[in-house]
């Protein structure tokens, strides 16, 4: 056998051990950062729920997800360890000052669209009508008579036999 044919072969086998590499550090990464729960610390399961650790045992976590609620989670379920700050963030929505400029994003547009020139007065303009105008509003030359008549004579009308269906 020559190299080249083996060169595919020897190049999956090194991107299985690379694959395989890398799949076992993030394991390790998760196994210690689940170790190195302390209670009090805030954390996240892989549910999505967050909660307080109440107590640590070989396989099981002990969560406080409010007064009066104990929750006995697997160690395998917490999905992040959080830091104090930002466990206060996300879950009692205390915010620190992230912004140095002090600058306020309003809740509504309406302060985008401001202008400093005073407003026109609204009382001389004529309300706008977007709605339908009625048929019978209309000014016509033709009496109500004469328009039934080019009614009648644009549908031709239906005798006993006839019909539309097919």
């Amino acid at each position: 056998m020559s190299l080249v044919t083996l060169l595919p072969f020897i190049v999956l086998i090194g991107a299985m051990f690379l694959m395989t590499r890398s799949a076992k550090k993030k394991q390790q990464q998760a196994a210690s950062m689940r170790n190195e729960m302390q209670p009090g610390s805030g954390v996240r399961t892989i549910g999505g729920m967050y909660a307080t650790v109440k107590e640590v045992n070989e396989d099981s976590v002990l969560l406080d997800a409010g007064p009066g609620v104990d929750l006995l989670f697997a160690k395998n379920a917490i999905g992040a360890v959080l830091s104090d700050e930002e466990y206060n963030r996300i879950v009692h929505g205390a915010e620190h000052d992230l912004d140095a400029d002090g600058s306020v994003v309003p809740d509504d547009a309406s302060s985008l669209t401001e202008t400093d020139e005073p407003a026109a007065d609204a009382s001389d303009d004529k309300p706008l009508d977007l709605g339908k105008k009625d048929v019978a509003a209309e000014p016509s030359d033709k009496p109500a008579e004469a328009k039934a008549d080019e009614a009648d004579e644009a549908e031709p009308k239906k005798t006993d036999g006839e019909s539309d269906a097919k």
